[in-house]
This record gives C-alpha cells, structure tokens and sequence, in this order.
C-alpha cells in the first residue's frame, strides 16, 4: 500500500518540477561569447573540404 503512494507523490513531484517557467538567462557575455566561437567555427570551416573528398576540382 505504501509504494504506489510513494510512487505516485514522486511522479507528482517530478510533473511539478518538469512543468516550471524556463529561467531567463539574458546574460550578455554568455551571448557574446557564443557569437565568438560561432565566428570562429565559420572561419575555419570555409574553404575546407570533408575528409575523403579531394579539393581542387
């Protein structure tokens, strides 16, 4: 008798948890930072070619 109780307070306790506003995060070096690394990922991807393929033709 006492499992499905607990087992059902858990569950309500997890839907209550998953259910939550999502945090504002609006942390403008946080931002900064990743428009760095996808400028740098952009920079030392172009003009390079996937592994196997041959460049030049």
């Amino acid at each position: 008798m006492i499992i499905p109780v607990v087992a059902v307070l858990a569950a309500a306790a997890w839907a209550s948890w998953a259910q939550r506003a999502p945090k504002a995060t609006g942390d403008p070096a946080s931002l900064a930072e990743h428009r760095r690394f996808m400028a740098a990922m952009e920079r030392t991807t172009t003009g390079t070619s996937a592994p196997g393929e041959r460049s030049g033709r």
